[in-house]
């Protein structure tokens, strides 16, 4: 049996929904983000076969390669960094794109894809290297966001590479605490290794590649993209 058929990603995903559950989400709270970031269009039959359609991918190139035979019902997230010479070719595929950082990406989305749906990427810890914005930056950012037309559904997060369990709950609590000021319901946070923590302070969306396809094949490791999101 392939590591990437429905049945192997079914299990995993009854695994994950348990696991979910256990941290305390209520039924349909939490939705899963099935990152399909260098395992081929195999995950993607995958996924969809084991009922999951709302898949992730971090580069543009590779989502608009599985896009052209993926099912209708697919729901792509974009969870790299916006880059302007590739938002028109993105734009008519992407249902939300996970990764807003900055004013100039806001307008440069907003002239491509008006009222497109959006989560503000919150930078955590001065971690220079991790792309999003800082937590004092980001009330002004979604202003200018929803002012420039956009959707901005929510914030974004992803966990701190170094630390315990304390530290990594506290992160994702104060990014939780900031959407709730701001009053923006969605929530990405949490990957393979952090999701429980993430749903146990909120989080409405969990983005899964290991939990999900097992691990990604060593040629993959080596796009990381500067400064983006890493798969989960």
């Amino acid at each position: 049996m392939s590591a990437l058929s429905t049945d192997v990603v079914a299990e995993r995903l009854d695994q994950v929904r348990a696991r979910i559950a256990r941290a305390g989400a209520a039924p349909g709270r939490v939705r899963i983000v099935a990152v399909t970031k260098g395992f081929g269009p195999a995950a993607v039959e995958a996924a969809v076969g084991a009922g999951v359609v709302d898949l992730g991918e971090n580069y543009a190139n590779e989502l608009l390669e599985k896009a052209q035979s993926a099912p209708t019902a697919v729901r792509w997230h974009f969870l790299g960094e916006l880059q302007r010479n590739k938002l028109a070719r993105l734009a008519p595929h992407v249902h939300l794109w996970h990764g807003l950082a900055d004013e100039a990406q806001a307008q440069a989305l907003a002239d491509r894809r008006p009222a497109a749906a959006v989560l503000v990427q919150v930078k955590l810890n001065g971690e220079e290297r991790r792309h999003g914005a800082d937590p004092s930056r980001v009330p002004a950012l979604v202003g200018h966001a929803a002012a420039a037309g956009l959707d901005v559904r929510g914030l974004m997060t992803v966990g701190p590479r170094a630390g315990g369990r304390d530290h990594i709950r506290s992160c994702f609590r104060r990014v939780a605490g900031l959407a709730r000021e701001l009053g923006l319901a969605e929530l990405s946070m949490g990957m393979s290794g952090d999701f429980e923590l993430a749903v146990e302070e909120g989080a409405t969306i969990v983005r899964l590649g290991r939990a999900l396809f097992g691990e990604r094949p060593r040629s993959s490791f080596a796009q990381i993209p500067r400064g983006g999101v890493q798969p989960g």
